[in-house]
C-alpha cells in the first residue's frame, strides 16, 4: 500500500447523491421494491478481472459515510470493508463489501463502479510510467486532458499510481502536496524572450517554489539553457525540455547536449526535465541511450489510460448465500479487507 500524507479530503457531489448520475434501472428497482415493501439486508462485493494498483476507494468510501452514516440511523446498522487507495490488487480480489439494506445504497451503485473503474484504471497507468522511469521521478502533467470537473482525481490518482507530484492545486491538494509547475509557453511569448519570462518569474513568484524554465519557445535549447542559467545562477533549479512534434521532439541526443553545454558553462547542478508526449516506450528509449534526465512529466500516457471495469455482485440477502449464474453464493473471503468507520 502506498502511503500518503493526511489531509485530502473528498466532498461528495450533489447530482451523485440525489441519483441523477445513476441508471435509471437502480432508480425503477427502488420504486419497485419500496411498492412491494421489500427491503432486505444485502452483501454487496465490488472486484475486477485485472491487476491493478487500487484507487478511488477513498472517494467511494465518502459516499458510503454520506448514505450509511449513524445519523441515518439504519437498523441493522450497516457495515462497509474495504482495500485502500494505492493496493495492489489481484484479479478477482473483493476490494470492497457493503452489508446493509438495499434501499440505502443500492442507487449508488453506478457511482462507487465508476469512482474506482476511472480511478483505479489511473493509477494503474501511472504506475506503468512510473516503474519504467524509475528511479527518475514522475510528474503528472495530465489535467489539460480530461474534463476539469475530474481533473483533481486524474491528479490524484497519479500520484496514487507513484507520481511525485502533479499539476494542479484541487488533485495534488487531495494527496496531500502542493501543485508542481513550470511556466507556460504562453508567459515566454508574451514577454518575447524566455530569460525575460525566466526573470519575471524569479521576480514574483514564491521562493519556495522551484524555478524551472521551459527552453524550447524561441532559441536552440541548448542555448537557452545556459543563457538562462547564466541569467538566473543558483536561483534556477532546472530546465524543462518540451520540443514539439513539429520539430521532432525531445531526443536522447538533445538531452546530452543540454546537459554537457550546462556543465561546460559552469552549471552542473541545473535539471533537466522533459515533457511532450512522454510515454512507457520513450521513456525506455531514454534510459537505454543513457539521456541523462532528472525528471519526466508525463499528461495522455496517463490521463488517456481506459478505465478498470469493477462489478458490484450481491453475494447474501438476509444472510442467505445467494449469487448470479457463473459466481459463487456467499462472501468471498479475503483477510485484507478493513473494516471502515462510518461515523469518521
Amino acid at each position: 500500500m502506498t502511503s500518503h500524507p493526511s489531509g485530502r479530503r473528498f466532498h461528495p457531489a450533489a447530482e451523485v447523491l440525489s441519483g441523477e448520475t445513476a441508471d435509471v434501472y437502480f432508480e425503477r428497482a427502488q420504486r419497485i421494491l419500496a411498492a412491494e415493501q421489500l427491503d432486505p439486508v444485502v452483501c454487496m462485493e465490488v472486484f475486477t478481472r485485472e491487476p491493478a494498483v487500487l484507487c478511488g476507494a477513498e472517494e467511494a468510501i465518502v459516499y458510503l459515510r454520506e448514505v450509511l452514516g449513524p445519523e441515518r440511523d439504519h437498523r441493522p446498522a450497516p457495515v462497509v470493508e474495504s482495500l485502500s487507495d494505492g493496493d495492489l490488487i489481484s484479479p478477482k480480489e473483493v476490494v470492497m463489501r457493503v452489508t446493509a439494506r438495499y434501499s440505502a445504497f443500492g442507487l449508488y451503485e453506478t457511482a462507487l463502479l465508476g469512482i474506482l473503474s476511472q480511478s483505479t484504471g489511473w493509477a494503474t497507468a501511472a504506475r506503468q510510467v512510473v516503474e519504467a522511469a524509475a528511479p527518475i521521478p514522475v510528474i503528472g502533467f495530465g489535467a489539460r486532458h480530461v474534463h476539469p470537473s475530474v481533473a483533481d482525481q486524474m491528479d490524484y490518482a497519479s500520484v496514487i499510481g507513484g507520481c511525485v507530484g502533479a499539476s494542479t492545486p484541487a488533485g495534488a491538494g487531495l494527496a496531500g502536496l502542493s501543485p508542481t509547475g513550470t511556466m507556460p509557453h504562453a508567459l515566454i511569448l508574451i514577454f518575447g524572450d524566455t530569460v525575460r519570462a525566466a526573470e519575471a518569474f524569479d521576480r514574483h513568484i514564491d521562493p519556495d517554489v522551484p524555478r524551472i524554465v521551459l527552453v524550447d519557445t524561441f532559441k536552440d535549447e541548448a542555448e537557452e539553457s545556459v543563457r538562462v542559467a547564466d541569467a538566473l545562477g543558483d536561483r534556477l533549479w532546472g530546465v524543462r525540455l518540451d520540443t514539439p512534434s513539429e520539430r521532432g521532439r525531445v531526443t536522447p541526443d538533445l538531452v546530452k547536449e543540454v546537459r554537457a553545454r550546462l556543465d561546460l558553462a559552469g552549471h552542473p547542478n541545473v535539471k533537466i526535465v522533459v515533457s511532450g508526449g512522454v510515454d512507457v516506450e520513450r521513456i525506455a528509449a531514454f534510459k537505454a541511450a543513457g539521456a541523462p534526465i532528472d525528471s519526466f512529466a508525463v499528461g495522455s500516457a496517463i490521463s488517456d489510460a481506459s478505465p478498470i471495469d469493477f462489478t458490484g455482485d450481491l453475494k447474501e440477502i438476509d444472510g442467505r448465500p445467494i449469487a448470479k449464474r457463473g459466481r459463487i453464493p456467499g462472501r468471498t473471503p479475503n483477510p485484507r479487507l478493513r473494516a471502515i468507520d462510518l461515523g469518521s
